[in-house]
């Protein structure tokens, strides 16, 4: 979450006026996170997410997303649908943006979780994935493998700005990755961003699964992978607690055993993980405006998670 795009209190109210929520008391920017512009929105009717998508997310993949959330939502999983305005409409434009009003779920995002969060977290995602099982539509995944090199490209030669040797390790360790990618792996619609701040928690319970807009339909395993590389870690990249990221894999395979070709993937679609997220954050690093109220990400720590997994090959095999 962040704030690029600033609304103001006369255009929040506008906007409210078109849902049964109440009147605007109160609404305060969202800095954590890199995509969209969100805001903390409390009414006399209750409290809300106002998110509004910025120029990563497009307009056209929207009605994918909230299709997802409502599939999700009918079958009892803890996600956040777009709330529908008087006409029936979930997707509405505020300050030449696209938006949504979305449900606030209760709960707090964690930083250091523990084994037992983590072994609910890997269930959760192994139910999600079991009830996207006859979820029939698709997106492509706008940040999969074969979009790799060419943002490599374009972050060029200024990665050696944010280290040293960067642009030149990350390129050697793209084609390996490549090479070995395993792309016959089952697949249906994925979360493909279930980072703890992803995850809301009360206790050791998931109270709520957020932010779905990376959602696409890619290899069901590169999910827990993605979630593997962004739990099993401090902040810095530096291994956490190897408890949790094995609590991570039993909570899923308590659901959704994994065939022994996923297994044997899951250390190839860890480092995938890796690159993709040591890439944006560069972009993101090297391209986010001055002025925005966004907390940056560094892409070293995932270079670091990328260095730990070519190095543990075995670990998650």
């Amino acid at each position: 979450m962040a704030v690029y795009t600033h609304v103001s209190a006369e255009d929040l109210a506008a906007f409210l006026a078109r849902y049964d929520v109440g009147e605007l008391v109160s609404a305060k920017g969202i800095a954590e996170g890199v995509e969209n512009s969100n805001y903390l929105i409390d009414t006399t009717g209750g409290r809300f997410i106002l998110t509004l998508y910025e120029k990563r997310v497009s307009a056209e993949d929207l009605p994918f997303f909230m299709a997802l959330l409502d599939h999700l939502a009918a079958r009892g999983l803890p996600v956040p649908p777009a709330i529908k305005d008087r006409q029936g409409v979930a997707i509405q434009s505020l300050a030449g943006r696209p938006a949504c009003l979305i449900a606030f779920l209760p709960g707090v995002s964690l930083s250091h979780p523990t084994p037992a969060q983590a072994l609910a977290t890997g269930r959760a995602m192994g139910e999600m994935h079991r009830a996207l099982a006859d979820f029939s539509e698709q997106r492509p995944n706008a940040l999969g493998p074969e979009v790799w090199a060419p943002l490599l490209d374009r972050c060029g030669a200024d990665l050696d700005e944010i280290e040293p040797g960067l642009r030149a390790h990350l390129s050697q360790a793209l084609g390996d990755v490549l090479a070995k990618w395993p792309a016959a792996l089952d697949r249906s619609a994925i979360h493909a961003d279930l980072f703890p701040d992803n995850v809301l928690m009360q206790g050791d319970r998931v109270t709520g699964l957020i932010d779905f807009y990376f959602a696409c339909t890619d290899i069901r395993a590169y999910d827990l992978a993605v979630m593997h590389s962004a739990w099993a870690f401090e902040a810095d990249g530096t291994p956490a607690d190897p408890a949790v990221g094995g609590a991570l894999i039993a909570g899923y395979e308590s659901i959704l055993p994994l065939t022994g070709a996923e297994r044997a993937a899951l250390p190839v679609l860890a480092q995938g993980s890796c690159l993709r997220f040591a890439l944006t954050r560069a972009w993101d690093w090297l391209n986010t405006p001055a002025d925005a109220l966004v907390t940056r990400k560094d892409p070293i720590a995932y270079v670091r998670r990328l260095d730990w997994y070519r190095e543990n090959a075995d670990a998650l095999a």
